[in-house]
């Protein structure tokens, strides 16, 4: 545990170092707010900081540099961090406005996070397969292809082209969703894939359609959402630093798993080594799980550089 005085200059030091991306001097962080010790003190200070591993010295008579260490314990002793006026202003319009399918809401959201820290954005959605139906429609788009519509109750809207084998009426179509609906309700939709066969062989025609396309896309797979990838290049100067994070981002799976990994170690911030991939050695993610109708069901996330702005996207997120 450091004192108030240490403290204090580790918290000026990162501050300075995320707005400036430059080794941060004894004087300028004498003339911090808090800070009030001479030059001399400080620079004794940052000696210690140094030698306990929370500040790095990059080159000699250079300024310091915080280290993983140095950020965790600047992370750890924020307090409840909120949004300025303006973007406070933004998120509230967001929810005014945000309404229909939740995938779009989801695609929204990175969006906006984007904004309002000026990183990579990521939202993983909850899995359809998993949620429970709420209503099931069929709707003619032609003779012989029909519109299977799944309502879940997490939001989602599940949409699938059912191309039958014969040209069927209305009444038909109306028929097989009757059948699914009574089927379907109130259970996941993978259960769908499942259910029993109808009576009538022309409604069990068509509803053996739709078994067979969920059957086919049941996967279990959560909807991934990343917005701002392009930021990356911005805050890196290694090519391949940038090369390896956006590499990451393209990979649904990995996503998924590193944001599921880090809210399961109970944080809400992994700064470098602490997300548990080399490549992102330089990286650190501000994540928090939500939940619809009181069922955690995906995670929104954050990625930038370790000097990024902490509690600006914490309190974002």
């Amino acid at each position: 545990m450091l004192d108030e005085r240490k403290a204090s200059i580790l918290r000026a030091v990162v501050e300075e170092y995320i707005q400036t991306a430059q080794p941060v001097g004894s004087g300028h962080v004498a003339d911090a707010p808090g800070v009030s010790v001479s030059s001399a003190t400080v620079r004794n200070e940052m000696a210690a900081l140094e030698n306990e591993g929370f500040l790095a010295q990059p080159h000699t008579s250079a300024g310091r540099i915080p280290t993983e260490k140095g950020y965790r314990y600047f992370v750890d002793a924020l307090t409840q961090p909120s949004l300025d006026r303006s973007s406070a202003q933004q998120v509230r319009a967001f929810f005014d406005h945000a309404h229909g399918e939740i995938e779009q809401m989801l695609a929204d959201t990175t969006r906006l996070l984007t904004g309002l820290t000026d990183y990579a954005a990521v939202v993983v959605g909850p899995p359809h397969e998993v949620a429970v139906v709420r209503s099931v429609q069929l709707v003619s788009l032609a003779p012989s292809v029909a519109l299977f519509v799944a309502v879940l109750g997490n939001g989602a809207v599940e949409k699938r082209t059912i191309e039958l084998d014969q040209d069927l009426d209305e009444a038909v179509l109306s028929a097989a969703a009757e059948h699914l609906s009574a089927r379907g309700i109130g259970f996941p939709l993978a259960a769908l894939a499942t259910s029993p066969a109808a009576t009538d062989a022309a409604t069990e025609s068509v509803a053996a359609q739709v078994r067979r396309n969920l059957a086919a896309a049941v996967d279990d797979a959560e909807h991934v959402f990343v917005n701002g990838a392009s930021r990356i290049s911005a805050s890196f100067e290694a090519v391949e630093t940038v090369r390896s994070v956006l590499t990451i981002l393209e990979q649904q799976l990995v996503v998924v798993t590193l944001l599921r990994d880090v809210v399961d170690r109970g944080l809400n911030v992994a700064i470098g080594s602490e997300t548990g991939m080399q490549p992102l050695a330089d990286c650190a993610l501000v994540v928090a799980p939500y939940s619809i109708d009181g069922e955690q069901v995906g995670t929104v996330g954050v990625l930038g550089p370790t000097r990024m702005n902490y509690p600006q996207a914490l309190a974002a997120v």
